[in-house]
């Protein structure tokens, strides 16, 4: 490949569609905390008002990411796209867009769970965080700056590619471009 070629890696519809399935469940599982909730006899998991606050965060949070992936059904741009100037980032609710590799200092793993991530350790976080409009989106940022040190991340969730494919690729794109 030469410096002037891209690659682009679209959306997984197959991965977006069991997403949205869990998340589903989960909302439906956060209605029925809320609606009849299950009766426990331990103290601390029985409380009903921990269990009404996991019901409504349950609600939240997944209906939250079923909307966000059921737009990105429509979604035409690839998920990801590399080429000599940088990454473009369409892979999620909190896509970053372009980031330039001469932004970029360095390509982290980091993992919830047992979700990875690749966080993106830039020269200019507050830069991103100051080009989001959308008040949801800034504060996950937010909270991936606080937590992992940058407000970028990339899975590859909703990627056509595994995890360890992405990020050999992105480790070796951005050696070739910032040479």
């Amino acid at each position: 490949m030469t410096k002037d070629e891209q690659i682009e890696i679209p959306l997984s519809k197959q991965k977006m569609v069991l997403t949205l399935l869990g998340s589903i469940a989960f909302v439906g599982l956060g209605i029925w905390f809320l609606i009849n909730p299950p009766k426990i006899s331990n103290p601390i998991f029985g409380n009903p008002t921990l269990i009404f606050i996991v019901g409504l965060a349950s609600i939240l949070f997944f209906g939250l990411a079923a909307v966000t992936i059921f737009r990105k059904f429509s979604d035409k741009k690839p998920g990801l796209v590399i080429d000599r100037h940088g990454i473009t980032d369409n892979s999620s609710g909190v896509s970053a867009g372009l980031i330039p590799w001469t932004d970029i200092q360095e390509i982290k793993v980091s993992q919830v769970m047992n979700q990875k991530f690749l966080m993106f350790i830039v020269s200019n976080p507050q830069d991103y965080l100051d080009k989001v409009t959308n008040p949801l989106k800034r504060n996950a940022m937010k909270i991936n700056y606080k937590t992992y040190g940058s407000p970028i991340s990339i899975s590859s969730n909703a990627l056509q590619t595994n995890f360890d494919g992405l990020q050999k690729l992105l480790v070796e794109k951005m050696n070739e471009y910032k040479s």
